[in-house]
């Protein structure tokens, strides 16, 4: 979908395939980039989309596809729908499941081969030549496809290594198979590789066919949230009722809302009266009372009664379609995130074809040709020991370990970006409805007036009241009392006042339950002792009803929001973490500062719509903090799209668990802090994990060049080469498995 920027240039979003690493996402930014009429590029390497701004008299989307796939991918410039993108990237995902698999199973017996049976089988190696074949060219194929690309550009990137290590490799082995008197006439074993070829290959493999399944679930919160409005639509025209779609209203439309339905547009109430559940934009439980001339969003919710609506906002101009429109731009304007070991890929690949290529040159014009051999041998060994192996198990180890432990603590962790960048946090912005409190509106407090007796048959009278009320209050009472076993009695007559609460009689006796100014319009005694708890009460924004009868208040009852039992514990522990913590909500100033005084939050804001808090958000980052958002509804989305890292609860929206890269399943606040401390165990395993994989090049690469040689003779060969890139790999593994047993 393009919009126009300015009279110039215009801005367009295409989503992009065939990406392996955070550093394609780069060299397709850095490609578009340096192209005439394009203003900017931005690659969201977890989105697997582009949004790039671009002069069109100049440049066209056709233009933009050719240089994408000059570098090995491609551009969807062609309209596509959800569907159509969904199926496109299941069919890439299968179709590296099936690489992956196969790979697997071809490269555990040339594993078993050539580690235990290398010189039993005079077989052995042509077998291993014909398993190994198809794991290199056919499943690790993409790896020499885009190591080319690459390397057409003068550019590296982890699929330059596979392919180098891999593929000398092979050829190394290819040839002794073949031609093993070569070194055999030279006095020295013809030795083979196939293994490493293989098992390299498999690993890899996997590796990405993991990365993209996490990155295709979170594809759907859009989906969703488009769910949210109707796909057809009940219109008054002409004074008949007309069922139409939702595409083809216009604003001034009469639109019929029943009970249940979904509002369709922004617009007014014209006609009737209800109440809607607006929680998807205030994330407040309680349903909101509508009248004639009151404001009305789409996605909403009508509950109660039927309502005529004038269309003032319709299709992209509805709030819930600006929602949507924000979450897409917000997740697709992140910078992707270049991962350290594609930055030190990029530098690390020619500095080790360099080494290896004077290694070769520097043993023939020292040795000449009587050191061919060895020249050969100390090549294969740089190539060989160089292997990605260990670099590349760096990172990913420490994430699988890291994400399992927080599997195991309840926190479901999205993705490895998710994961690594929660470390950085130092700001935390907690959402209050379903977040701190409970979300639901409960009975808190009731409080019986001195003296007054049988108090068991006063509060069936009262639930029998409050049982005939529609209002979410009463809702809310009628809930407490039937969970307690209490049983209702049918009253003699029943009147619900507007703005006031009920009136109902029972077996003669007159009782009222509702506000204050209720009793006090009909004289009703208040006992000083009861108005002081009320007092107290409201001074917690708990939402207080009174019930008495013609002579005097018999108690106070008092709903409210409860707080979570954990919630203080929670941001006490962010806090010893030493994260600033923000409370946002759309409910009341009053409601706000009770809660936040309740939990220890000094800093909050209230009355907030949802682009109010992807506002904050963004002010936060622009002092230069990095922000996580913890939320739980459709109101909350948005910022949670917006922030560096999305936190959601587990019994929150679909949305937001979408949106979010972190969910925390027991809607536990104490697991924030987890979460964080997890991250900052994990980023520093994978920081001591690249430090020892280049830490093991840096000494072994000299030696495999022949350093030693002119002192001690040593030469290293291969086949030790090989183990000691096998044992770099178990260390970095070992590391990593260490993160099982730190405290977190």
């Amino acid at each position: 979908m393009e919009t126009l920027t300015s009279k110039k240039y215009k801005k367009a979003s295409f989503p992009v395939e065939g990406m392996s690493c955070a550093s394609c996402a780069s060299s397709i930014e850095s490609m578009l980039k340096a192209q005439e009429g394009v203003q900017e590029a931005n690659v969201n390497f977890a989105g697997k989309t582009l949004q790039v701004a671009y002069e069109p008299s100049r440049i066209s989307p056709v233009q933009l596809q050719a240089t994408v796939k000059e570098i090995g991918f491609d551009l969807l410039i062609e309209k596509q729908t959800e569907e159509e993108i969904e199926a496109r990237q299941a069919a890439a995902l299968a179709e590296l499941k099936r690489k992956t698999i196969a790979a697997a199973i071809l490269a555990f017996p040339v594993f078993v081969l050539g580690m235990f049976f290398h010189d039993t089988f005079s077989w052995g190696n042509w077998a291993m030549l014909i398993l190994t074949a198809p794991v290199l060219l056919w499943a690790g194929q993409r790896f020499f496809v885009n190591a080319w690309l690459q390397a057409r550009h003068g550019r590296a990137n982890m699929d330059t290594l596979v392919a180098l290590s891999t593929g000398i490799a092979f050829i190394f082995s290819f040839f002794n198979t073949v031609y093993p008197h070569f070194f055999m006439s030279r006095g020295l074993m013809p030795h083979v590789y196939y293994e490493a070829v293989a098992v390299i290959i498999a690993f890899i493999l996997l590796g990405k066919y993991l990365e993209e399944n996490a990155k295709n679930r979170s594809s759907s919160a859009i989906k969703k949230l488009m769910g949210l409005q109707p796909k057809t639509v009940r219109v008054l025209r002409d004074g008949a009722e007309a069922e139409i779609k939702i595409e083809e209203v216009q604003v001034g439309d009469r639109v019929l809302l029943l009970p249940g339905d979904r509002v369709p547009v922004d617009g007014e109430v014209a006609y009737g009266a209800s109440y809607l559940d607006e929680s998807m934009l205030s994330g407040e439980p309680l349903p909101v009372q509508k009248q004639i001339g009151d404001a009305v969003f789409a996605g909403t919710i009508n509950q109660k009664g039927s309502l005529q609506l004038i269309a003032q906002k319709t299709g992209g101009e509805t709030m819930l379609a600006h929602i949507i429109k924000m979450v897409q731009e917000a997740q697709g304007s992140k910078a992707p995130v270049q991962k350290l070991v594609d930055k030190i890929a990029g530098i690390f690949v020619p500095v080790v074809l360099g080494i290896a290529i004077l290694t070769l040159i520097t043993w023939l014009v020292l040795g000449g040709e009587a050191y061919l051999t060895e020249a050969l041998l100390s090549t294969i060994s740089v190539l060989v020991i160089a292997c990605p192996c260990a670099l590349g198990l760096a990172t990913p180890t420490a994430i699988m370990v890291g994400v399992g432990r927080g599997a195991e603590n309840g926190i479901l962790i999205k993705d490895a970006e998710s994961l690594e960048r929660a470390h950085q946090t130092n700001a935390v912005i907690l959402d209050k409805t379903g977040t701190i409190t409970l979300g639901k509106p409960a009975v808190t407090d009731v409080i019986w007036g001195d003296g007054i007796t049988e108090q068991e048959l006063l509060e069936r009278v009262f639930y029998s009241i409050e049982a005939q009320s529609e209002h979410p209050i009463a809702q809310a009472i009628y809930t407490f009392y039937k969970e307690a076993g209490v049983n209702a009695v049918q009253p003699n007559y029943f009147n619900s006042l507007t703005g006031l609460g009920i009136e109902a009689e029972f077996e003669g006796i007159r009782y009222f339950a509702g506000n204050e100014k209720l009793l006090k319009q009909y004289n009703v005694q208040l006992p000083d002792a009861l108005l002081q708890a009320a007092e107290t009460l409201q001074q917690d924004a708990k939402t207080v009803i009174f019930f008495g009868n013609t002579k005097q208040a018999l108690a106070v009852f008092a709903v409210s929001d409860p707080i979570k039992p954990t919630a203080a514990e929670g941001i006490k522990a962010m806090l010893d973490a030493g994260l600033e913590v923000y409370m946002l909500t759309g409910d009341n100033k009053q409601t706000a500062a009770a809660v936040a005084r309740q939990v220890g939050i000094k800093q909050y804001q209230a009355e907030l719509l949802p682009n109010d808090k992807a506002a904050f958000v963004k002010k936060l980052q622009n002092e230069g903090k990095s922000v996580a958002m913890v939320g739980d509804g459709i109101n909350d989305a948005q910022a949670l799209a917006t922030a560096d890292i999305s936190i959601a609860m587990g019994h929150g929206t679909d949305i937001a668990m979408d949106v979010a890269g972190i969910t925390l399943m027991r809607s536990d606040l104490t697991q924030v802090a987890t979460a964080v401390k997890l991250s900052r165990a994990t980023v520093q395993t994978i920081h001591q994990n690249l430090f020892w994989a280049f830490f093991y090049n840096v000494i072994c690469i000299p030696v495999a060049a022949g350093v030693l040689f002119p002192f001690t003779g040593f030469l290293l060969n291969p086949m030790i080469a090989g183990a000691a890139m096998a044992l770099s790999s178990v260390s970095v593994v070992t590391n990593s498995l260490r993160l099982r047993a730190r405290k977190i």
